[in-house]
């Protein structure tokens, strides 16, 4: 009897990050449509939340649980160092049980956010070297990458993604960055983000009260290059939007606050003190599909997160980009609306505000251009389920054309 394909998903999943848990969505979705006896189940940063959603056996990403926190004592980084040995034989063990791993979507090869070398990144290493050794199917479909300047994080991705048996990039720039770090790219496609895969709201969604704009807020600091000002990269982003959010008030619009991520809930909470109006209220999104309906329900979005511009986009509002990252400029062009984006490290409230008015007098021809670009996003990533099917899952691809010959 044949035994049923075992597949991996690997990633900061049940984390709290609502795009992670986003992209996973979407490929199970996959898995249980086109392959709907494989057993899956997953390694993962937070594997009970994964677990109860998903409805997956999962496990946890590290060993050590304190990964995350910053180690200032001798036993956190004995633990820490300890950890990383401990890994090195967790993960080769969890590999070597699959046919198949898939790293859904996730900006898993790049550093726009601050990150440490011996983190994620050395833990993907970890997975695709494994994969390599005892010959499973490591694939990065989707993923995001940017050019790297830190050494040993370079080094890190540059391996992990040569080591992988499929890669796929969610923009161009993701697989220019790749090549320019030394990676074979010629092998390798741009499909959209996975998140377009995932069901929209429907389109007799309760509407929002009139003139409703949605403001996604991020805990944002920089990058990695930018520790050392940090907070004033941040102390700037929020004055910024506050300033922007409080001239939205003055002109009596309702202001709906969207988070992607629980670290972002501070940020919620000083512009909810600093504005003070009833006008402007906080949602409590607990998926992309919650995200896709407040967004559906406003007459404009203005956002920062990455999978909050992809849901207002994906929802067919008109959206207006705080970009702190070539990612949301590629994802804005790509969607038609590349001349709408403002940068998240120099928020200038005024400026902003002169974007939001221009976009809102072209709010129909928007809606229209999102539309049609939404239906090419959605034939995309048939095309990449596809591919995928045929590089990963090559005996039941061979079934499936098998039958249709019949």
């Amino acid at each position: 009897m044949k035994t049923a394909t075992r597949v991996g998903v690997f990633g900061l999943l049940g984390s709290g990050n609502l795009g992670n848990d986003g992209s996973l969505e979407a490929v199970l979705g996959y898995l249980r449509a086109e392959h709907p006896e494989a057993a899956v189940d997953a390694l993962c940063g937070g594997p009970e939340a994964v677990t109860a959603r998903f409805g997956i056996p999962a496990t946890r990403l590290h060993w050590y649980r304190g990964e995350y926190r910053t180690a200032s004592r001798a036993g956190a980084m004995a633990g820490k160092g300890l950890g990383k040995l401990v890994d090195v034989f967790r993960t080769a063990a969890w590999v070597r049980r699959h046919d198949v791993v898939i790293v859904p979507g996730m900006g898993v090869l790049e550093a726009t956010l601050p990150l440490r070398p011996w983190g994620f990144p050395y833990a993907l290493f970890l997975l695709c070297a494994s994969g390599r050794l005892f010959g499973t199917r490591v694939a990065l479909v989707s993923v995001g990458a940017a050019t790297i300047g830190n050494r040993p994080t370079r080094a890190l991705v540059r391996w992990s993604a040569r080591l992988a048996a499929y890669r796929s990039y969610r923009d161009a720039q993701s697989r220019d960055a790749m090549r320019a770090m030394g990676v074979d790219t010629a092998r390798d496609e741009v499909y959209p983000d996975l998140a377009f895969s995932l069901p929209t709201p429907p389109a007799s969604a309760p509407p929002g009260p009139p003139g409703l704009v949605c403001v996604g807020v991020m805990a944002f600091r920089g990058g990695n290059d930018d520790r050392a000002r940090a907070e004033e990269i941040h102390r700037r982003y929020l004055d910024g939007t506050i300033r922007f959010v409080r001239a939205l008030v003055e002109d009596g619009r309702p202001v709906r606050l969207l988070t992607g991520d629980g670290v972002d809930a501070p940020v919620v909470d000083a512009i909810l003190d600093a504005v003070d109006s009833p006008l402007v209220t906080a949602a409590e999104a607990a998926s992309l599909a919650d995200l896709m309906k407040e967004t559906a329900a406003a007459d404009t979005v203005v956002a920062i997160r990455y999978h909050n511009l992809i849901c207002a986009l994906k929802a067919g509002t008109p959206t207006l980009a705080l970009s702190y990252a070539a990612k949301s400029d590629a994802l804005m062009d790509r969607m038609g609306l590349g001349a709408y984006c403002h940068p998240a490290r120099e928020v200038d409230a005024d400026r902003l505000l002169e974007q939001f008015r221009e976009l809102e007098k072209r709010s129909a021809e928007l809606r229209q251009t999102l539309a049609e670009r939404n239906r090419a996003a959605a034939r995309q990533l048939e095309d990449q389920f596809t591919a995928l099917t045929t590089a990963l899952f090559p005996a039941a691809d061979h079934a499936h054309t098998s039958r249709e010959a019949r």
